[in-house]
This record gives C-alpha cells, structure tokens and sequence, in this order.
C-alpha cells in the first residue's frame, strides 16, 4: 500500500495538509488536548516520530532532551532533529521514556512493526501517545465517500481502535488513558468550521466515541505490576485541565 520511496511525498504531504483547512483545525485541538496531557508524563528523552504541521506537539512536554524523528529525504533544519524511519528506530534499546505517534500508524506500511519498535526503545513504565484517525466517526464515512481517495489524509489506513487495543495488550502495554477529539465535519470554509463548534460539546454528550481522532496513552507494562483500568476523558475535561500557551513552531516535516 505505502512504498518506502513514497513516504517522504506522503509524510511532507500530510503536513501540507495540517497547515491548511481543515487540517489547521484539527491540529490546534490535538495540540491543546496533548499540553493536558504531558504534565503527567516525566521522563529526560522524548521522541515524536514524524511531523504533522507548524505546531511544536512536544512543547508542554517535561522531558529536557525532545526529539523529532524525520524521514530521510524530508529537508528541514530543526535541532534535536534525527533521521530514521518508524519501521527501524535508530534508537538504542530502552532508551526512550516518552513516545508521541501523531498519525504515524496510519501512514506507514506495517503499523504493528512500528508498534514493536516503539516497544523495544521505550524504558520500563515509558510511555506511548498515539493520535489516529478514528474510522468509526463522521470523518470515517466521509473517507468512504471521497472522490478523491489518494488525497491527504484520506488515504490513509484508519486503524480501529479496539485492533489497536489488542496489539498494545500483546506488546505488554496497558491503556492509563484515552479520549475523543473533534466533531465536526472535514469542512474546507474555516468559517463553516467556527459556527460548527457547538458539535464539540454535542459530541461529548451523545456520541462521545464518535470523534475524528482518538488519543491514547499507553504504558510500557513491568511485569509484576498490577494494570490500571484506562481513564477516557472528554476534551471539555482537557479544557479545564492546563492553560493555554504559547505555540512553538517546527520549520518543515
């Protein structure tokens, strides 16, 4: 489905995408609800595989050593940038504590291998944040019926939450917490965007499975140690959780 010598197109595509409607939107949410979510998270060294837009997704982080895993072929100056694939992490074994995956499974050609890497370099208790497409939702159907299949992000492999479930359950991760992101429709018109607004709360409410992205926070599991029950949260929780800051920017993919 994704040939190695295509990933670059398709990575720098993407966040070609997430730098225009409606992508600009979505991102501004998965930021805001990721600065609630890295204050519980410490670690010294973490990495995001890929770059999804112009937002620093690492900013609230508290680990001092951040990283950006580039694919190679994607020009762009960045420090803390290296260059790798998701496939083979050039990383050394249990030696990263945090972990952020922002639509990386969906635009690679074996997500569970890229699952299994993360596993290997993540320390004991590391962590791992995942943002995916959720196939069950407004955006979901909308994919089945896009004309133009091949266009970002639609042609990606939405990946069903429950499968990624069991893959963490075999790579010895348990789920510490999950949420659903983003109601309202992939509408072009930033303005159409804005007066749809209310469907975050509405979707909170009625249909709180049914977001666009779902965020989960997997814990690299030490035997001997008793799994917690995962924490779903809303993103009207997320709001009340951390103030909003300032926004960093990364130059490039």
């Amino acid at each position: 489905m994704f040939g190695p010598e295509n990933a670059a197109r398709r990575r720098a595509d993407l966040c070609r995408w997430f730098a225009q409607s409606p992508g600009r939107s979505l991102l501004a949410v998965e930021s805001h609800a990721l600065r609630a979510v890295w204050p519980s998270l410490f670690g010294k060294v973490a990495v995001q595989l890929g770059g999804v837009g112009p937002i620093d997704l690492l900013e609230a982080c508290n680990a001092p050593q951040r990283v950006l895993l580039s694919l190679p072929g994607v020009a762009a100056s960045r420090a803390g940038r290296v260059y790798g694939t998701a496939e083979e992490l050039p990383f050394e074994t249990r030696s990263i504590d945090l972990m952020l995956l922002p639509h990386t499974l969906e635009f690679t050609e074996d997500p569970h291998q890229v699952l299994r890497e993360v596993s290997r370099v993540l320390t004991p208790e590391g962590h791992a944040v995942i943002l995916g497409f959720n196939p069950f939702s407004l955006w979901g159907l909308w994919r089945l019926a896009a004309r133009r299949r091949r266009a970002m992000p639609w042609s990606g492999n939405f990946l069903q939450l429950n499968r990624l479930k069991d893959w963490f359950k075999l790579l010895g991760f348990e789920l510490v917490q999950g949420s659903m992101l983003y109601y309202r429709p992939p509408l072009h018109s930033e303005t159409s965007m804005d007066r749809l607004r209310f469907l975050e709360k509405a979707g909170d409410r009625w249909w709180p499975m049914a977001g666009a992205v779902y965020l989960l926070v997997a814990k690299k599991r030490v035997l001997g140690m008793t799994p917690l029950r995962p924490e779903w949260r809303t993103t009207r929780a997320f709001g009340r959780a951390v103030a909003r800051p300032a926004l960093r920017v990364i130059r490039g993919g």
